[in-house]
């Protein structure tokens, strides 16, 4: 794990690590989590006054440990927005040493509602938008010859549910794509998938249809705090450079 330092000099094994749907919920906390442990963070979404809060609110702990947080408006949805996005990070400080590809969206309904422009969204982000990801990286790290790529993905990766085909669709999807990253890369690079279960977020509020919004609420009666599955990507990361830690699950207790 990183050391914590008490004055401004950064830590030997401070990372400069890009972390995508940043302005709330899990990105939000893991973006906080890594600056208390003393990395330059990079934080992407869209909604950049959630950014600014929130490298307002790590100031503290960013002059404590050496870390730092840079609110950068990000679009994964447009390739050229996610490559302007690792190429600014890469000019900033010198290299990229990790990409956590947190964004993603949730909207939920039976496919006989028919939502396809919101199956589409889901689509763009959850899948798209980490194929970017993967794009602007991973020449990247394969030219400093070390890397970590740390894919949010969900338990709806590994299971489909009423209401859930698309979205697990593209969940499934996004730890597909990860495996087959994790196989083809060169051991250099590392390859993590962290798949939550039901944690405190703003995900559900995108549901439209009334019906897969109420199962939701019932789904919802126990979650976990978004800072549990920064732990875990923290843990990923902490990992000496020959371990690769490879999938992690993390959900509420009461979660079956």
């Amino acid at each position: 794990m990183t050391t914590h330092h008490t004055d401004n000099t950064a830590p030997t094994d401070r990372k400069v690590i890009l972390v995508t749907g940043a302005s709330s919920g899990i990105g939000a906390a893991v973006a906080a989590r890594l600056v208390q442990e003393g990395h330059q963070v990079v934080a992407g979404a869209r909604r950049t006054d959630r950014l600014r809060e929130l490298a307002d609110s790590t100031k503290e702990a960013a002059a404590r440990s050496g870390g730092g947080l840079e609110p950068v408006r990000l679009d994964v949805t447009d390739r050229a927005d996610v490559e302007a996005f690792v190429r600014g990070a890469r000019e900033a400080h010198g290299r990229v040493d990790v990409l956590v590809a947190n964004a993603g969206v949730m909207p939920l309904s039976r496919l006989d509602s028919l939502l396809v422009e919101e199956w589409d969204r889901m689509i763009d982000v959850n899948v798209r938008g980490l194929l970017y990801g993967i794009a602007a990286a991973l020449p990247v790290f394969t030219a400093q010859g070390s890397g970590h790529f740390v894919t949010v993905a969900s338990v709806g990766a590994r299971e489909v549910v009423p209401t859930s085909a698309v979205y697990s669709g593209t969940k499934y999807a996004a730890r597909a794509i990860t495996e087959g990253l994790r196989q083809e890369s060169d051991p250099s690079i590392r390859v993590t998938t962290i798949s939550p279960g039901v944690v405190e977020s703003e995900l559900a509020d995108t549901i439209t249809e009334p019906g897969a919004a109420e199962a939701m609420r019932t789904y919802r009666a126990h979650v976990i705090k978004p800072d549990a599955i920064a732990g875990a990507v923290s843990y990923a990361l902490g990992q000496p450079s020959d371990v690769d830690v490879n999938e992690i699950i993390v959900r509420p207790v009461r979660q079956r």
